[in-house]
């Protein structure tokens, strides 16, 4: 487990997965969560699940929203994270609950301490935009 920081790692890593879950997506076009999920969608690449609580049970982007990680129906390759960073605990210990592979956290939800307690347990992808790497591949 590890730190993932280099682009080509990153971009191999994208390659080869098929599922993300967008933990903290928004219904607005404005937020980088709704953007950034539209991106994703359009190339088509991977199976997209929203999870939101508070959304929880309405579509964003034609996609029904989940009220945890645990409701999403099969593997998780990447949890790609839109919330604050003291709310990261929380989803990286429900991550490791249900087998997700890698945590990506999206520029300014990083939370350093959380990265050092559990950087043995499971794969964190920073300093990138998934929306940014997504158009590469």
């Amino acid at each position: 487990m590890a730190v993932i920081e280099d682009l080509e790692t990153i971009r191999e890593i994208l390659k080869n997965s098929k599922t993300i879950a967008v933990v903290g997506i928004s219904p607005k076009p404005e937020r980088a969560s709704y953007y950034v999920s539209e991106w994703a969608i359009e190339r088509g690449l991977h199976k997209i699940y929203f999870v939101n609580p508070v959304y929880a049970g309405k579509e964003i982007l034609g996609i029904k929203v989940l009220p945890s990680l645990s409701d999403i129906p099969e593997p998780i390759d990447i949890v790609d994270v839109f919330r604050r960073p003291d709310a990261l605990e929380e989803i990286v210990q429900e991550a490791l609950k249900v087998g997700a592979k890698y945590i990506w956290l999206q520029p300014g939800t990083e939370n350093e301490e959380v990265i050092e307690r559990y950087k043995d347990k499971i794969d964190f992808i920073k300093t990138a935009c998934l929306g940014v790497v997504v158009k590469t591949i």
